[in-house]
C-alpha cells in the first residue's frame, strides 16, 4: 500500500469521527426539511474537513475528490464505498472477494477497481447493514444471506467464518428502466419470428418453463414474457427474493420466502408459498425460480387448472432442465420413475433454453414444446433452434400433446 493510500485511510477515519460528532452536536437532521438537504450540508461538511486536514496537503485533486466520495458514501450511503458502482447504470455486476478486493461487470467485461474497504471489520459492518435493511440477518450462526436492495437488486452474502479469503458480497444489478421485446431483438438475443411465437403461447396460456446457466438473461426473459399476459388475469408471483418487475398488471399478488429468526422459527419457504397461493384464485403463478422440492408443487399448480403459469431454473440445455426437475421431485416424493415423468410431460407445454457466450452476448438457444410421453421419455419437438449464428424455426408443427405412451400426432 503506498503512501498516499495511507493518508487517504487516515483522512477518512479523522472524517467519520468528526462527522459523528458535529452531527450529534449540532443535531443537524432535525433542522433539515429533507434528507437531501442533510446530504448537502454533510457533504459540504466533509468536503471543508479535507480541504483543512493537514495529512491531505500531499494528496492530488483527484485523490482528494475520492476521499470525499468515499467517506460520503460511508456514511449516508447503504453500501458504503460501493455506492458509486450501485449508481453507475453500466456496472451490472460487483464483487467484493475481501476488503481489499472489489471486481465490476461493465458492459460484460470483468474489472477490478481501486476501491478498498478498510478493513474486515468495515466490509463486515457494510454487509450487516445492507441485511438489516431487509430484515434479514448475517452472523457467525446464520452466515449466509440473500436479499435484495430498494432498487431491486439481488445481493448475496458470505461471512468470513466459511469464505477463506475474508466476507463476500456480490451485487446482481438489473436495469432500472424496463427491458422490452424489443430491447431484446435489438440486442440480437432472440428473433422478432421467435419472440411473436412466445408472446402467442403466453396468449395461448402455455404453461412454460425457461432454463439457462447463471446470467444467462432467464429473469429478463421472463419480465419480459409478463407483458404478454392479459391485465384482466390475477397473476401470483413467487420469489426467492424480489427481482421480477411486473408493471403492466393491476391485479397482482407478490409472495417472498422468509428466512428463519435466530431462534429458528419464521421460516416461509416457496413450497408454502405456492400451497398458499393456490387459495388466492389466481389465473396464473409466477416462480421466479425453482431449485428444489417446490418443484412438485409448482408442477401439480400446472396441472390444476392454472394454465400459463411460467417458472425458471439452471441447467445446461432444455433436456437437461428436464432432467434436473426429475431429481428436484424426487427428492421430494419416492414417486416411481415413470409417473414423474409423466407428470412433468403433463404439465409443462414449452421449454425455452438460454445461454450466454464467451462475448458476454445472450441467445435464446432453444424453444421447444413438451409434445408427449412416450416408452418412458418425455419427447421434445424442438420448434427453433440456434444454429451457431441465429436462432431458426425448425419447420417443425406444433404437436397434439399425448401421454401414457401414445405416439404424438
Amino acid at each position: 500500500m503506498g503512501e498516499h493510500s495511507h493518508m487517504k485511510e487516515k483522512v477518512i477515519r479523522q472524517i467519520r469521527q468528526e462527522i459523528s460528532l458535529w452531527q450529534e452536536q449540532e443535531d443537524r437532521e432535525s433542522v433539515f426539511a429533507s434528507r437531501r438537504q442533510a446530504d448537502q450540508a454533510i457533504r459540504k461538511r466533509i468536503e471543508e474537513l479535507v480541504l483543512l486536514s493537514p495529512e491531505a496537503w500531499e494528496l492530488s485533486l483527484k485523490e482528494k475528490h475520492e476521499i470525499v466520495s468515499e467517506a460520503f458514501h460511508g456514511l449516508r450511503r447503504e453500501l458504503d464505498i460501493l455506492q458509486p458502482f450501485v449508481e453507475d447504470e453500466e456496472v451490472s455486476e460487483i464483487m467484493v472477494n475481501g476488503a481489499a478486493a472489489v471486481f465490476i461487470e461493465k458492459k460484460g467485461q470483468i474489472y477490478k477497481t481501486q476501491a478498498r474497504f478498510q478493513s474486515r471489520d468495515h466490509l463486515e459492518e457494510t454487509i450487516r447493514r445492507v441485511a438489516a435493511g431487509v430484515n434479514r440477518e448475517i452472523n457467525e450462526s446464520h452466515p449466509i444471506v440473500d436479499a435484495r436492495l430498494r432498487d431491486g437488486s439481488r445481493v448475496n452474502a458470505v461471512y468470513s467464518n466459511i469464505a477463506l479469503n475474508g466476507p463476500i458480497l456480490t451485487i446482481r444489478k438489473f436495469p432500472r428502466s424496463t427491458i422490452t421485446m424489443q430491447d431484446l431483438i435489438k440486442n440480437g438475443t432472440i428473433t422478432r419470428e421467435a419472440a411473436d411465437f412466445l408472446f402467442s403461447m403466453v396468449k395461448q396460456r402455455r404453461n412454460m418453463f425457461i432454463s439457462g446457466g447463471t446470467s444467462s438473461g432467464k429473469t429478463t426473459l421472463l419480465n419480459v414474457l409478463t407483458s404478454a399476459i392479459s391485465p384482466k388475469e390475477r397473476v401470483v408471483v413467487i420469489e426467492d427474493s424480489a427481482e421480477l418487475q411486473v408493471t403492466n398488471l393491476e391485479n397482482v399478488v407478490r409472495l417472498e420466502v422468509k428466512n428463519a429468526n435466530v431462534q429458528g422459527k419464521g421460516e416461509v419457504n416457496i413450497r408454502q408459498l405456492i400451497r398458499v397461493a393456490l387459495r388466492m384464485r389466481p389465473d396464473r403463478i409466477l416462480v421466479g425460480e425453482v431449485r428444489g422440492a417446490e418443484a412438485l408443487d409448482m408442477l401439480q399448480a400446472m396441472n390444476s387448472g392454472h394454465e400459463g403459469s411460467l417458472s425458471t431454473g439452471h441447467a445446461n440445455s432444455a433436456r437437461g432442465m428436464l432432467y434436473r426437475l426429475e431429481t428436484m421431485i424426487l427428492t421430494a416424493e419416492a414417486f416411481p420413475l415413470e409417473a414423474v415423468r409423466g407428470q412433468i410431460a403433463s404439465a409443462i407445454d414449452m421449454m425455452v433454453h438460454l445461454g450466454r457466450f464467451q462475448d458476454m452476448t445472450r441467445r435464446v438457444l432453444e424453444i421447444s414444446q413438451v409434445s408427449g410421453f412416450k416408452e418412458g421419455r418425455i419427447c421434445l419437438n424442438p420448434i427453433f433452434v440456434y444454429d451457431g449464428k441465429r436462432l431458426c424455426r425448425t419447420g417443425n408443427p406444433l404437436l397434439q400433446k399425448s401421454l401414457g405412451g401414445e405416439e404424438p400426432v
